[in-house]
């Protein structure tokens, strides 16, 4: 598995067309670029998250750039395994099928020792930015396997950085699910689900200022930079990818 990182190559302006991409996180800062951008590549976007009045905001973006968006507030926190097959089954109902999960939901509240951090604190972390992932990719896999295509792509971070000290959950989990695209595209590789991961490079989110407050942040880019990384890799051009963890190189 590589993460060596390269250009970001062109994203044709149907790579999507026709298809229904389900993006967690999606009033995040990569979510909501990479939703739009998914919708400019043609995508009917399913826009899922916790925070209703910021993911209408991202909806009427969405809306007015492709095909009219679907919105599933959803904590992933709080959800169990028969919320996650039921949004599978209502997506695939509703919208004539499933083609794509971009996984960009996160929960980071600061760097802090491992034995200063609550119980509660370090299960919750832990579960929406690992265990969540894959209970919903797991809910997702029958219904993805029926579209002929389709791609899961999970949003990791660099483990030189997040496996240091006091990354805490959120630096276990990110090196967990670089570990689970190796073991589940091992394990999908006879059917017809793509499965990678996208190791963005510093970004301007709030995320990354709770871990470095006093950062420029005009050094680093916006998310907007990596969105078309997202639809390749939700492509069917992203099956140069599978099995690896893809770090796309872009101009700061």
């Amino acid at each position: 598995m590589s993460s060596t990182p390269v250009p970001l190559p062109g994203v044709a302006a149907d790579a999507l067309a026709g298809r229904v991409i389900l993006v967690t996180g999606a009033h995040g800062g990569l979510g909501a670029e990479a939703a739009k951008a998914c919708a400019r590549a043609g995508a009917t976007v399913v826009l899922l998250g916790r925070k209703l009045p910021k993911l209408n905001r991202v909806y009427d973006a969405v809306k007015a750039l492709g095909p009219e968006p679907a919105l599933y507030p959803v904590d992933l926190a709080g959800a169990d395994p028969a919320d996650y097959a039921q949004l599978a089954e209502k997506i695939s109902a509703e919208l004539g099928g499933l083609h794509g999960v971009l996984h960009c939901a996160a929960e980071f509240t600061g760097l802090a020792p491992l034995e200063a951090t609550e119980p509660e604190a370090f299960v919750r972390c832990l579960h929406v930015n690992f265990t969540a992932p894959w209970l919903l990719t797991q809910a997702c896999l029958p219904w993805l396997r029926k579209s002929g295509d389709s791609a899961v792509v999970f949003t990791t971070d660099d483990p030189a950085r997040v496996g240091k000290a006091y990354w805490g959950a959120y630096g276990l989990a990110k090196q967990g699910l670089a570990n689970l695209v190796r073991q589940l595209s091992a394990e999908t590789d006879q059917t017809p689900v793509r499965v990678s991961g996208l190791e963005p490079g510093p970004m301007r989110t709030d995320l990354r200022a709770r871990a470095y407050a006093d950062e420029m942040q005009l050094r680093v880019p916006a998310p907007a930079a990596y969105a078309a990384a997202c639809v390749h890799l939700l492509s069917p051009a992203g099956l140069a990818h599978r099995g690896t963890v893809w770090a796309p190189r872009v101009p700061a």
